[in-house]
């Protein structure tokens, strides 16, 4: 399939997206205002942080994996029962040990320990996270794109139905848990979708591990669990700081416009994890490689720019739409937020280069770095220009991280 073909289907699944993500925002700023959004993205981060965990981070490699194997019903076997193995392995501690802990947790991140039975809420859903990403990432292998959509369509109308019922009946409560219920569910549709699909067998999930895909998969947990830590952390880390030197509002301006950033960039993220990850994957020759990543940055840059000009230039009416009139001081953010949204998509770009061929060492010491980094610049300048300082942050280091990843890159590329 492709590129242009995967971008109208992926734009079908996140017109739908947006809007269910829209209307779910708009029903939490009625509800529980801005102090509230930025507690609910403190669990959200949590949520996709432990989830990641406890799947060992090895989505990325059973795509690559499943896509380089598309025809080999041996291998895989020895790939989706690997990794099926590797993640139950996980799921049970680190469900115990997040119940123990929640009281903890609660007070920690939420800064109340009113919220502890959220934590044991996910904790005992966490093993349908763990295996509603095992089987997406198969899905993806398999190029199953259109069930792929419909899965996103799906998952999209039943968070919002669930948000829309938990938010106005249970407000902060309800916004806390209403993403653990939706994703439960989400896992059973997905299951159904895997079930009546050609290719499956439940031999392909019942085996020994294979020590030499277990190798290989952990290669890539390295790199998805170093994101999946440290992104998750950093964004934590900010908010908390931001509540505590600023205000508990301001947090909750920057949580708003980094969920627009999320919600509009969603068709292009959902384009690169969809189609460029199995893509670059399957692509030996490096001119051939060269030639798919250009192509990508002619059809996904001028989208990006546009986009992001769009909702510069209309973000008051964005404003009014999305929140409430308590939000309005977060129409100072907009510009340097949107600017760095363009330099953020122009690196994920060069970025899915180093998943795609397992550059376990580069992409984790530049993870690293520029997480640190953002982090680093955010508080900088905060504490210079105040909030917007965060966004000022955020578009200087992915300037550096774009600047980066091409001298590091561009010798492979060429050959060299």
């Amino acid at each position: 399939m492709t590129l242009i073909k995967t971008s109208i289907l992926s734009a079908i699944a996140t017109i739908i997206r947006v809007i269910a993500g829209f209307v779910s925002v708009k029903i939490v700023a009625v509800y529980i205002g801005p102090s509230g959004l930025a507690l609910v993205g403190q669990m959200q981060s949590f949520i996709g942080m432990m989830s990641s965990v406890a799947s060992a981070g090895i989505g990325s490699g059973v795509v690559k994996y499943t896509a380089e194997h598309y025809e080999d019903e041996s291998a895989k076997q020895k790939i989706w029962s690997s990794a099926l193995k590797i993640s139950l392995v996980l799921i049970v501690p680190m469900a115990v040990a997040i119940i123990f802990l929640a009281e903890f947790i609660s007070l920690k991140l939420l800064h109340t320990r009113e919220y502890s039975s959220v934590f044991i809420v996910f904790a005992v859903s966490l093993v349908f996270f763990v295996l509603n990403g095992l089987l997406s990432s198969i899905l993806n292998g398999q190029k199953e794109i259109k069930r792929l959509t419909l899965l996103n369509i799906a998952g999209a109308l039943f968070g919002l139905g669930v948000t829309i019922v938990l938010v106005v009946n249970y407000q902060l409560y309800g916004a806390l848990v209403a993403g653990i219920v939706s994703q439960s569910i989400v896992f059973f549709i997905t299951l159904g979708f895997v079930l009546k699909s050609n290719w499956f067998k439940l031999s392909l999930f019942v085996g020994s591990l294979d020590k030499a895909y277990m190798k290989k998969l952990l290669k890539y947990s390295a790199m998805a669990l170093t994101s999946a830590i440290s992104i998750p952390l950093s964004h934590m880390y900010l908010r908390d700081y931001i509540g505590t030197h600023i205000g508990w509002d301001e947090a909750g301006y920057w949580q708003a416009i980094w969920r627009i950033s999320e919600t509009y960039l969603m068709l292009v993220t959902t384009t690169l994890s969809i189609y460029y990850l199995p893509k670059l994957s399957s692509l030996q020759d490096r001119s051939e490689l060269k030639h798919e990543l250009l192509h990508g940055y002619k059809i996904i840059m001028p989208l990006v720019i546009v986009m992001a000009l769009g909702i510069y230039l209309f973000r008051d009416v964005v404003i009014t739409l999305l929140f409430t009139p308590k939000f309005a001081p977060m129409a100072e953010l907009f510009l340097y937020q949107l600017i760095g949204d363009v330099f953020k998509i122009a690196s994920w770009l060069l970025g899915y280069i180093m998943v795609a061929k397992a550059m376990t060492r580069l992409f984790i010491v530049s993870e690293l770095i520029f997480v640190l980094s953002f982090v680093l610049l955010s508080v900088v300048f905060m504490h210079l220009y105040g909030i917007i300082g965060m966004t000022i942050g955020f578009m200087v280091n992915y300037m550096l991280y774009l600047g980066f990843l091409y001298f590091s890159l561009r010798g492979y590329l060429s050959g060299k």
